[in-house]
């Protein structure tokens, strides 16, 4: 039996990255898995990947219409969920003085609205004792240059966590943040317009502050996120649960 058999979950920006590798987990231990991505290429290429006991839907999270018709179909399909994993996120750099508007209103729409509303417009399907995962990041609780929104925008994530696991408390849904470190994904390249080289030079740029001495990989998130989304972690909420070499612990 694995730790998630019989249980029905959804997780968002799942078609790359953090989010395909928590699938493939997911998968693994028995459970039937949603995932959604914004590009259908992408989304049916993850689907593939995993093989079985998946569907995926394209959807974009900052779009309340999206949500509702990602819902339908898991309501019409499933009937419920037991996890939510909130892992869609985007990112983008800009220092304190060339912020634009746009630049702010794409990362919160994302990142903290849609977020917020992936997580409430489940809440119906959400079965007692189901577990709510919300990917936050070490930075909102360091600092980085040119980095102030997409941070904010995760230490709402990280209040999220706590404010939730006690509105939800009465139904037994346990809700924690995952901060992941330095994981190079796509979304480096798709999300924060890094060229392959530029990565890799931030990454070696990294390593000295690591303790762990290297960079983490996806599924040793998707590792992290199975434990809090699993009764491995019953008596567990309103964490935040550092995967991050020690990067922010020093």
């Amino acid at each position: 039996m694995g730790k998630l058999e019989g249980k029905t979950a959804l997780i968002t920006g799942g078609s790359s990255g953090i989010g395909l590798a928590t699938a493939k987990r997911f998968v693994d231990e028995g459970a039937y898995v949603f995932i959604t991505g914004r590009r259908q290429s992408e989304l049916e290429a993850a689907v593939s990947q995993i093989g079985q006991n998946v569907t995926g839907v394209q959807s974009d999270v900052s779009k309340l219409a999206d949500l509702d018709k990602l819902y339908a179909g898991v309501k019409e399909q499933k009937g419920k969920l037991d996890i939510v994993f909130a892992n869609a996120g985007t990112g983008a750099f800009a220092p304190l003085g060339k912020i634009s508007e746009e630049h702010f209103d794409k990362q919160f729409d994302v990142n903290v609205r849609g977020l917020l509303f992936t997580v409430q417009k489940a809440l119906p399907l959400l079965q007692p004792g189901a577990s709510i995962v919300l990917n936050a990041s070490i930075v909102s609780s360091t600092g980085s240059p040119a980095f102030s929104v997409y941070s904010a925008t995760k230490a709402a994530v990280r209040s999220f966590a706590r404010t939730w696991s006690v509105d939800l408390k009465e139904r037994k849904i346990r809700v924690s943040a995952i901060s992941p470190g330095i994981i190079p994904t796509p979304g480096y390249n798709t999300s924060l317009g890094m060229t392959k080289e530029q990565v890799d030079q931030f990454v070696q740029s990294s390593i000295d502050k690591i303790p762990l001495g290297r960079p983490g990989t996806a599924d040793e998130i998707a590792k992290a996120v199975l434990f809090l989304a699993s009764d491995d972690s019953s008596y567990i909420t309103g964490i935040e649960l550092f995967v991050d070499g020690g990067l922010a612990q020093i």
